[in-house]
């Protein structure tokens, strides 16, 4: 079962979701909402349904990462997210076990092998499940591509993550927690990454060191939101179809529910819900507003060769207007 979001305007992007995924809040104020029923029946009863270009959608697949040393002593006292002590904090053995099984998942049902791309913000619990969960098996000295993590990356006690056979990944700062004040979300320079995440693409990261994140202020909700948005658009300017995007729990929470005002308010109750670590969200993105311009890929234009076709129907119409 699937739900279908329907929009009054064509000027935005929108998602559709699986039963068991999330759907979605309308950009405010700038894009336009977005309703998932036609009529009060329809919110009580039956959904309405949608069909659209399959060149005008893109399937998006959100992680959030897995369990992080902050998120361990940020629920026994959250002032301990205030502690340089949980800078760029890093998996947790469970986080790892938790990448392991999710590894295990996306295998499993074949999803790894549809990816396009991988998107990871760039902080070190992100990256490290994005690597564990998405990248190629385990790496070998002497393979002439570079390894997605090297060997015990950050003391972390895990082998080396091959490139081999896995989609690109791109590390994007758009897709960032909140910014600032918490040291857990401060980021290392990039210079300090590369060795360790050598066939992650850093190029789209401007500056080395984290000039985003400042220790006096936290970013505000709705600029979160703001971001998000920003950053949905952005995935329309690439030409990847199927992305998975690897980010933290803010951030997924205030871009996500962005999406969906207007539909029912139990698909509302289960978009305002948080990510679990290394949680899975599946969406389709439906591009309305002409804001990507890809071609389609499997549209055919027929009459190869030339000849006459016309419909039936249309024949049946002349018809009528003949004995008429």
């Amino acid at each position: 079962m699937q739900f279908i979001t329907t929009s009054p305007s064509c000027s935005s992007p929108f998602l559709t979701h699986h039963i068991s995924s999330v759907s979605f809040r309308s950009i405010r104020p700038r894009l336009s909402s977005i309703r998932c029923s036609s009529s009060s029946s329809d919110m009580e009863g039956s959904t309405s349904t949608g069909m659209y270009p399959l060149q005008r959608c893109k399937t998006l697949h959100f992680v959030r990462h897995a369990q992080g040393i902050h998120n361990v002593a940020g629920d026994k006292d959250y002032s301990a997210y205030m502690s340089y002590d949980y800078f760029d904090a890093h998996l947790t053995d469970l986080g790892w076990s938790q990448v392991d099984n999710l590894r295990k998942h996306v295998q499993k049902t074949g999803l790894v092998k549809k990816l396009d791309l991988v998107i990871t913000s760039p902080l070190l619990r992100t990256m490290q499940t994005a690597v564990g969960v998405f990248g190629g098996e385990g790496y070998t000295d002497g393979i002439s591509a570079p390894p997605l993590m090297v060997e015990n990356a950050f003391n972390s006690g895990r082998p080396a993550v091959s490139s081999l056979g896995s989609p690109p990944f791109l590390a994007v700062e758009s897709c960032r927690e909140h910014l600032g004040e918490h040291p857990c979300d401060k980021r290392r320079s990039i210079t300090e990454y590369r060795p360790t995440f050598p066939a992650i693409d850093f190029s789209l990261i401007e500056n080395d060191e984290d000039v985003l994140w400042k220790p006096d202020v936290r970013e505000k909700n709705e600029e979160v939101t703001a971001r998000g948005a920003k950053f949905i658009n952005w995935l329309w300017t690439r030409e990847e179809r199927e992305i998975a995007i690897v980010s933290h729990s803010g951030f997924l929470y205030h871009t996500l529910s962005n999406f969906g005002q207007d539909c029912h308010p139990s698909i509302e109750e289960d978009m305002c819900k948080h990510f679990a670590n290394c949680e899975l969200r599946s969406v389709v993105l439906v591009d309305r507003s002409m804001i990507g311009a890809a071609a389609s890929s499997t549209n055919y234009p027929g009459k190869v060769p030339s000849g006459l076709d016309r419909p039936s129907d249309q024949s049946e119409s002349q018809s009528d207007k003949i004995s008429v």
